[in-house]
């Protein structure tokens, strides 16, 4: 099983260490790409000296500013998080997201996002996620070190890509086209907010809310290319009408 079509993504991780370490992790199970959202500190010697034997996945690691910008060809985003927040994700535990990825994997560009050490992610990161996974932990100390969590996920990957699992992505693949990535929905996402704002859909009600709310819907969904023309379709004729409607 080739691994080429999944990344690790850390987002502002604080001590270099973490990153090397989590290198190794992902070394150690046959992952080889790493992005790194805004390190506090990379390159480091650090770094380098917790990679252990994985300093070539750091020379080779995409460093980004932003998670829209190292997700953006991905169509499939799972963030990893140990709390549920506000937004309603779908929840996996490790080994149920792990066979998902794997399947998605077989078509496209799956990304695993890991947070900051002291907080995790945002909302607003895990509103570019389609899944969030909880690594179940005792709940008297239920957090876990980023490079222990890498691990935990990149061991999942492991056991999935090697338990079968890549018979049932081939199904996947020819039951529907791919969905689209993660930089078109974000277009997409835009152009609805400016049509519903447009027709004044958010005069009584919170504009961020709704759109929390339908960044969701859309990621249970993962509309294909068919279906995201179609829905560009719609808001592009619907701004059209409002430009040919008599003004007042």
């Amino acid at each position: 099983m080739s691994f080429s079509n999944i990344r690790i993504v850390l987002v502002c991780t604080t001590h270099p260490g973490n990153i090397g370490a989590a290198a190794r992790a992902m070394k150690t199970m046959g992952l080889s790409c790493l992005h790194l959202v805004s390190p506090c500190d990379f390159p480091s010697g650090q770094a380098r000296a917790l990679a252990s034997g994985a300093t070539d996945l750091l020379d080779r690691a995409v460093v980004v500013e932003s998670l829209a910008e190292a997700v953006a060809d991905c169509e499939m985003v799972i963030g990893a998080s140990a709390r549920v927040r506000g937004i309603s994700l779908p929840l996996a535990n490790p080994r149920d997201m792990a066979a998902e990825a794997i399947g998605e994997a077989a078509r496209g560009q799956v990304a695993l996002v890991f947070g900051r050490e002291d907080r995790g992610l945002t909302n607003e990161e895990l509103s570019l996620c389609h899944r969030q996974v909880h690594i179940p932990a005792d709940p008297a100390f239920s957090s876990l070190n980023l490079a222990a969590a890498v691990q935990v996920i990149s061991y999942e990957l492991r056991v999935a890509a090697g338990a079968g699992s890549e018979g049932a992505a081939e199904v996947s693949v020819s039951d529907r086209e791919r969905p689209v990535c993660s930089e078109h929905m974000e277009d997409y996402y835009r152009h609805l907010r400016q049509t519903l704002d447009a027709v004044g859909f958010f005069k009584s009600c919170n504009p961020d809310r709704i759109m929390a709310r339908l960044r969701c819907l859309y990621a249970r969904s993962r509309p294909d290319q068919s279906e995201y023309n179609i829905l560009r379709g719609i808001l592009s004729e619907t701004q059209s009408a409002l430009q040919r409607r008599p003004t007042d």
